[in-house]
């Protein structure tokens, strides 16, 4: 503690600290940032684009998710899309401030540059916008947030409509009739002119005196090449002579005015493509506002597509902020992008854990580990897809601080030390709790034990400002110090003792050996200094690596007993899904007997209300009392009501079964398919699914065969049956004893009394299943013989909870009414 506060009092005298941004840079290029974003930039169709990319660096603001929404959006069009325009943006960044400028007038390749970019950017715009299915939910937002770009795009088309109108589709000027007609002029007197000249080339006496038969061209004027001694013989004017003196270039007098005449038409065809341009420079430069945020724009869309371009050849996956469980760091078989034959690596660190120590071998992969990270970190916040899994994590950080050396030698001084500590002191003037650090080497380059107290000293520093950091170091001080900090974590790159050689893999939970001496006897040391280095270990301090070595078996044997349990708590939930599945079934299986005879009662109460309804009329005809009356009416009234309040019940439970269906089918993901048995409808009747309602609305809809009739329902409103072995048509005639359902009049006339001691043994028992309280059993009154027997097997079933002659209306002594318990 000590050290760590007289390190925060040397950090607060120091004068000099690097500037922030020079740090970053510094980071940046440690990290090799600019060769990635070169390989970026090879992806873009605008030299212009690649530039702005090659300068860019990453974002340290909330931006970056919507940056990264925007390139996945992209991404996903590239993948998905065979159409994408691929044609080359030319170059007119110089040319918009020109347009601004009173009285310049553009050449005819930059009026053609300026056409061609406003063209295929429409392609490209067009292909962004274009109608699409299919996007996940931050694809959709990132798509959004491109439409919302391209919504205040101006719209330059008639920019380039009316160049094409000067200009054809090569850059070359269209055959306008004010250009025809002194085109036409110029071929005319030229053709006058090569009729004069070929006078002199096709007669014998004027060829003896010529160089060549073939006019020549001196300042845009046909001359004859005549040998010097006859220079004299052809009058006209000299307008060169060779450098040998052999021959003189001579305009002859015939041919002055037909060249004169045509070099004023030549002027008059520039004079006249001149205005053409300036007008049309005119017209451009009304525009200028507009072209400038079209460039811009478009420029900006170029370097999202070079990003997702580079994404999509790399095929890489875009790290979220976040998981489950809040912000975290976690790295799954990441790669450094630079290296050919990078090994993955995984890095883990949850919200708990703040710092992770990493130690271990020389060339263990430590310091790549830490490259990897710090890369993958500012690629992440470049809006680019990494080389990892899908599932990893890379919070978005205010900044990425970086002290990352070469491995060790022995031209190490205390200037090496101190370089690194500068830097140092500058990480910790700017890091914050959102600042990611990497340190390699923590504390090396001087004594020992000073550099492992100034290395603690640092760790408490950041620690304090709650900085997320790793560090790599050899110190086995901190390997300690790791274990007692909270929000410290030991970690160790994995070494194979057996061949001397890193796994590359990273442990997290106990420290690393540094294998000094294995490696040293492995590259050629005398097996005796290596000796007696361990002699030197065992007489100085315990055997920590013993210790270390321990810590890495438990750590196995720790792995292996999570698998196990892993294994084993999927077992059991397994095992409880099946039983819960087995409790639905039975009850699925109560509900629907339950429903049957509801089904019937109601049927029955329907047939018999308009008999019974006669029956009291008669009564009242008969001069029945107004009691009895009433308590036929009574019995009705019950009796409807009974029905009823078992419908309610029953729908009751059929939504409850129905909710822990649906959370069943959640668990298990399991979906409704074809030749699937359902229940279906308010009714809950029982059918198959024959195949998906495609005019169903979003797609939800089953067409399911109720009989023989087919029905569209809403997966809302279908139940899958998770017994289909259900009786679909219990019988419910007791006289044969096949129905497994309750009854609420069991018929026994007629029958012998072993045979209707049976019925009512399966009628009491379907009873209980079903829930049904109360039934009645005929059995007539006859010689008594039914009557008592049915009574006796009454009186000593355990079930019953009492029985009674019905009234005398209902049947009296030959109808006997059970309750049951």
């Amino acid at each position: 503690m000590k050290a760590s506060c007289a390190y925060a009092k040397t950090l607060k005298e120091t004068s000099v600290i690097i500037d922030k941004s020079l740090l970053t840079e510094k980071t940046l290029t440690l990290l090799e940032y600019p060769q990635i974003m070169e390989s970026v930039a090879s992806h873009s169709v605008s030299e212009e684009a690649a530039v702005k990319i090659k300068k860019e660096k990453p974002f340290f603001t909330d931006g970056v998710q919507t940056l990264k929404a925007k390139v996945n959006a992209i991404y996903t069009l590239i993948k998905s899309s065979e159409d994408e325009p691929r044609a080359w943006l030319p170059s007119i960044a110089f040319l918009l401030p020109k347009i601004e400028t009173e009285g310049t007038v553009l050449d005819l390749d930059e009026v053609f540059a300026i056409a061609l970019f406003i063209e295929c950017s429409n392609d490209l715009k067009n292909w962004i916008v274009k109608e699409r299915t299919g996007f996940t939910e931050q694809e959709t937002d990132g798509r959004n947030d491109l439409l919302e770009m391209l919504g205040v795009l101006p719209d330059c088309s008639s920019v380039s409509a009316e160049i094409f109108k000067i200009i054809d589709r090569e850059g070359k000027l269209r055959d306008i009739p004010v250009l025809r007609a002194i085109k036409r002029r110029i071929e005319s007197l030229e053709k006058e002119l090569r009729a004069t000249v070929s006078n002199y080339t096709s007669d014998d006496e004027y060829r003896r005196m010529l160089q060549s038969s073939l006019p020549s061209q001196r300042d845009g004027r046909a001359v004859l090449a005549v040998k010097a001694n006859f220079r004299g013989r052809i009058r006209g004017i000299v307008h060169e002579v060779s450098s040998s003196g052999q021959t003189v270039f001579i305009e002859p007098l015939d041919a002055v005015e037909k060249n004169n005449d045509i070099l004023v038409e030549k002027r008059n065809l520039d004079a006249e493509i001149q205005k053409i341009l300036r007008e049309l420079t005119e017209k451009i430069s009304l525009r200028a506002e507009e072209l400038k945020t079209f460039y811009i724009t478009i420029i900006e869309l170029e370097c999202l597509r070079a990003r997702a371009r580079y994404s999509s050849a790399t095929k890489g996956h875009f790290a979220k902020n976040t998981d489950e469980t809040g912000e975290c760091l976690v790295l799954k078989k990441a790669r450094h992008p630079l290296l050919k034959k990078a090994v993955p690596i995984n890095i883990e660190m949850n919200n708990g854990t703040r710092t992770l120590i990493i130690t271990g071998p020389n060339t263990g992969g430590k310091t790549v580990a830490l490259k990897t990270l710090g890369l993958l970190s500012m690629m992440n916040q470049s809006g680019l897809a990494l080389p990892l899994e899908e599932g990893s994590c890379l919070p978005v950080f205010d900044g990425v601080f970086a002290d990352i050396g070469d491995e060790q030698s022995i031209d190490q001084s205390l200037s090496t030390f101190s370089a690194h500590i500068t830097t140092i002191s500058a990480i910790t003037a700017y890091a914050t709790e959102k600042s990611l650090v990497l340190l390699d080497e923590l504390g090396s380059g001087t004594d020992p034990e000073e550099g492992g107290a100034i290395a603690m000293a640092i760790l408490d520093y950041l620690i304090k400002k709650n900085t997320r950091m790793i560090i790599t170091t050899h110190h086995g001080v901190l390997k300690n110090y790791g274990y007692t900090r909270q929000g410290v974590e030991n970690a160790s790159v994995e070494f194979n003792a057996q061949t001397l050689s890193p796994t590359y893999k990273i442990i997290n939970g106990i420290p690393g050996e540094s294998r000094a001496l294995d490696i040293a006897a492995a590259n050629g040391l005398d097996s005796s200094i290596v000796e007696k280095a361990r002699n030197y270990i065992d007489k100085e301090k315990s055997d920590i690596s013993a210790l270390i070595r321990g810590l890495e078996q438990k750590q196995k044997e720790l792995a292996g007993l999570e698998h196990k349990s892993t294994v084993e708590q999927t077992r059991l939930k397994e095992e409880k899904r099946k039983a819960d599945l087995k409790e639905l079934q039975l009850r699925q299986k109560e509900a629907e007997l339950k429903r049957d005879s509801v089904g019937k009662l109601s049927s029955l109460l329907k047939e018999s209300r308009k008999t019974l309804e006669n029956l009291v009329r008669e009564l009242k005809e008969g001069g029945a009392d107004r009691e009895k009356t009433l308590k036929v009416k009574e019995f009705l009234t019950e009796l409807a009501r009974n029905v009823e309040n078992e419908s309610s019940a029953l729908d009751e439970e059929e939504r409850a079964i129905t909710e822990q269906l649906r959370n069943n089918e959640n668990e298990t993901d399991s979906v409704f398919a074809p030749d699937m048995e359902v229940f279906a409808g308010s009714s809950k009747q029982r059918g198959v699914i024959i195949r998906k309602d495609k005019k169903g609305s979003a797609g939800n809809s089953w067409i399911v065969k109720i009989g023989s009739i087919k029905m569209s329902f809403p997966e809302k409103d279908l139940i899958p049956v998770l017994d289909s072995k259900i009786n679909k048509t219990a019988s419910w005639d007791a006289e044969y004893g096949s129905s497994a359902a309750a009854v609420f009049e069991l018929k026994l006339i007629g029958m012998r009394l072993e045979d209707a001691k049976d019925a009512l043994r399966r009628q009491i028992e379907a009873a209980l299943l079903s829930g049904l309280k109360t039934f009645a059993v005929i059995h007539g009154k006859g010689s008594g013989i039914l009557q008592k027997g049915i009574h006796d097997y009454l009186k000593d079933d355990p079930a019953i909870a009492d029985y009674y002659f019905a009234r005398p209306e209902l049947g009296g002594f030959g109808r006997t009414e059970v309750v049951l318990k």
